[in-house]
């Protein structure tokens, strides 16, 4: 499965959603008549997301959201999330949300504006889905006009309606609130959690250094002090090893299996399994339904 750099690449081809994005504020509009809409992101910044129609299930690591009709979803960045959309048919068969990026120096702005005292605990707010009021929900509904017009939206407009989304999160739930407080902390995740969780997905070694807030340099330097290998090689060997498990477990296609693990190129694929176990992938699996008729 792709991943996408969200907002960065949400708002060009082939996705073309509907933004407004003013010196490093962005909103986006996420409109499908699609039946069932799946895919991944990976936030470049802090995401808040409203639902207007529809239902939208994130996933992020072992953790999952069903975030439906007048509802939202906090999110930190450098997180690898899954969605998987769905549309609403009492509102002719669509699926609606707006997505607000926050960026570390906006949320600090906000902070002092709003003279919000530091008050979080060394205890981390867990993220969970929350119920949007009447207030934000006008709140919500007068920012959509704009994507109408986002030419004639200046950068002071924008900057306003981000921070009335702000004050109206902040007023509404402590929890958000202190999730708010959190984001604006430099958090460097735990490096095996991190790679454990995305060995398998189609990510490069600079995402996973980025999802665990490292520089790649860092990244690599951590992982083999852990590992005591590249991560190129740890990667390569877990993936290989989930492979065989499935071709021994399942009955998976073994087509399947390759992408399921991680790996892009059939041949590729086909090529290094051999290499590593000294059989191919078809050989496995013959082996392995010899084994079960005796």
């Amino acid at each position: 499965m792709k991943y996408v750099r969200v907002p960065t690449e949400m708002i060009s081809a082939p996705y073309f959603n509907r933004a407004l994005t003013i010196n490093g504020l962005s909103v986006v509009e996420s409109c499908t008549h699609i039946q069932q809409s799946r895919g991944a992101m990976l936030l470049e910044e802090h995401m808040l997301l409203y639902v207007s129609q529809g239902q939208n299930r994130i996933t992020h690591g072992k953790e999952s959201y069903l975030v439906k009709q007048h509802e939202m979803l906090l999110l930190r960045k450098n997180s690898l999330i899954q969605y998987d959309k769905t549309l609403s048919f009492e509102h002719n068969g669509m699926y609606s949300s707006v997505l607000f990026f926050l960026k570390d120096e906006f949320l600090q702005d906000f902070i002092r504006v709003a003279n919000i005292k530091d008050i979080t605990t060394k205890e981390t707010v867990k993220i969970a889905v929350k119920p949007v009021n009447e207030r934000m929900q006008k709140f919500f509904e007068s920012v959509v006009p704009y994507f109408s017009e986002p030419d004639n939206v200046e950068e002071g407009l924008l900057r306003i309606k981000m921070l009335e989304l702000l004050y109206d999160v902040a007023a509404a739930d402590k929890n958000l609130l202190q999730q708010l407080l959190q984001m604006k902390k430099p958090v460097k995740s735990d490096l095996t959690e991190i790679v454990e969780e995305n060995f398998a997905n189609p990510i490069t070694i600079e995402q996973l250094a980025y999802l665990s807030g490292r520089s790649l340099a860092s990244f690599k330097r951590d992982f083999n002090d852990l590992y005591n290998m590249p991560p190129s090689d740890w990667i390569r060997i877990k993936r290989l090893n989930k492979a065989k498990e499935a071709l021994e477990k399942t009955d998976l296609p073994i087509l399947d299996i390759c992408y399921m693990v991680g790996f892009e190129n059939p041949s590729h694929f086909s090529r290094i399994f051999k290499e590593h176990f000294g059989y191919s992938p078809s050989a496995a699996r013959q082996s392995d339904i010899d084994e079960r008729a005796k």
